[in-house]
């Protein structure tokens, strides 16, 4: 993939857009969904089911400063252990609406970071749940994992309950970039730790690494990348760093003169782009990469693949319910969030009650309009046949869409009989792309970076 001149042409390099895991996005959700609502669409679920479950842990031993997610740290096991037996509160709940037989096809253990629980504690939550709903015979259960807060007895009370697979944050292995973000973690450790989790036979590894980091170069990363690649991940995530200190403070920290420019962010986004593709890994999407063999790049042969809170995955389960402080649900009605303060939470799970106090219920076009940006997002094409199946839509109204959003690319888009694609040269261009076919005004919304 070159540099096309068009690209800046059309705004890449400053335009900031949203990451589309939602639509509409977590900044349009509003108050007027709470509790009831979050137990009714539980009490719809199909009996029999499989539905994924996301618990999130918000405490981190040391907060890294380039992080922007919702956590809090914490020096003792005290405020941990109290949230545990919260979620376990929230899982009984759950069970007094959860229809019968339903089963999880997917569960997710995020953070912050949930290897923080002591071995004790995790083999306690992951009974909890599996009291609730079993996992489905090809079920997948995913935890994160930080290679400094992670040893034997844990890794053996994951595995013991069932854990099938680990995802290792890895940012950047140079010294220089650990420190600027406030993440030190050095390759021998992350290599470690990634082959005690496949003594325990848990075959799948996901990692994550990061473009756009302070005093990162071109070097730095093929290095990074290269190093990634000696412990042979199934999977893979190129975030680009989204500095948004104006949301999360600790960013502050960064030193912004170090940060590289946004045409300098698209040059290492493509020097590990390719190392990824040389190593034999498929494309997935807009910034991830998996083996042939893996789910995911199955999914995308398949046309299969989705996208969701947690970003893109195999899974084609129609529910994800999220417990835990600012965890967010989706079901076919629509999204519900928890509150996001962890004491807020803790006060309505005590209550006997859901802690919801924000989300959206589909209305209007929102559905079709949610497909047509994960199909752009997840396969950079949508087709027409699709679409006249799937929804009480016309072939006037997908050409008016399809129309609208070529006016604002012009040749960067490509619309057919078939449908509408987004061809390879456009491809850094796919979110802003996907924005023109949001309806909801997304100027008063803070987003990250379009590249």
């Amino acid at each position: 993939m070159t540099h096309d001149p068009q690209l800046a042409r059309h705004g890449l390099f400053d335009a900031r857009v949203p990451r589309y895991t939602s639509y509409p996005t977590a900044p349009h959700f509003g108050a007027a969904i709470g509790p009831t609502d979050f137990a009714g669409w539980i009490e719809a679920i199909p009996e029999y089911s499989e539905i994924s479950l996301y618990i999130h842990v918000p405490f981190c031993r040391r907060l890294c400063w380039f992080c922007a997610c919702r956590t809090q740290g914490t020096a003792t096991d005290e405020p941990v252990v109290a949230y545990v037996q919260t979620l376990k509160t929230e899982l009984a709940l759950l069970a007094r609406h959860l229809p019968r037989g339903v089963r999880l096809s997917r569960l997710h253990w995020g953070g912050g970071t949930p290897t923080l629980l002591s071995a004790g504690l995790m083999r306690e939550l992951a009974d909890a749940v599996f009291a609730v709903a079993p996992m489905a015979d090809d079920g997948e259960f995913s935890v994160e994992i930080d290679p400094n807060e992670i040893d034997d007895a844990r890794l053996d009370a994951l595995a013991a309950s069932g854990m099938n697979r680990a995802s290792i944050g890895v940012q950047d292995f140079d010294p220089l970039i650990q420190k600027a973000i406030g993440r030190e973690q050095s390759y021998a450790l992350t290599r470690e730790v990634a082959e005690k989790i496949r003594d325990r036979g848990i075959a799948s590894l996901n990692a994550d690494i990061l473009y756009g980091l302070p005093h990162q170069t071109g070097p730095r990363i093929a290095d990074s990348v290269q190093k990634l690649l000696t412990l042979s991940p199934d999977r893979v995530a190129l975030y680009g760093y989204a500095h948004v200190p104006w949301m999360s403070r600790r960013q502050q920290m960064i030193p912004s003169d170090a940060m590289p420019t946004p045409e300098e962010r698209l040059s290492l986004f493509e020097t590990a782009r390719q190392l990824f593709l040389w190593d034999g890994y498929v494309e997935v999407g807009i910034d991830h990469f998996a083996k042939p063999e893996d789910g995911m790049a199955k999914a995308l042969k398949a046309g299969t693949l989705r996208r969701n809170f947690q970003g893109y995955t195999d899974d084609t389960a129609p529910v994800l319910i999220g417990l835990g402080a600012s965890s967010i649900s989706r079901f076919p009605q629509g999204f519900a969030q928890n509150a996001s303060g962890t004491a807020e939470h803790t006060k309505a799970i005590r209550a006997g009650q859901f802690s919801t106090h924000r989300g959206h219920r589909f209305q209007g076009e929102d559905l079709l309009r949610a497909r047509i940006i994960e199909a752009l997002m997840c396969d950079f094409r949508v087709l027409r046949a699709e679409l006249l199946s799937d929804f009480a839509t016309t072939p006037a109204r997908i050409e008016a869409l399809f129309q609208a959003a070529a006016s604002e690319f012009g040749d960067m888009v490509r619309i057919t009989d078939e449908g509408f694609f987004i061809p390879d040269r456009a491809r850094p261009l796919t979110r802003m792309i996907a924005r023109a076919f949001d309806a909801y005004d997304s100027a008063k919304a803070k987003h990250s970076a379009a590249i």
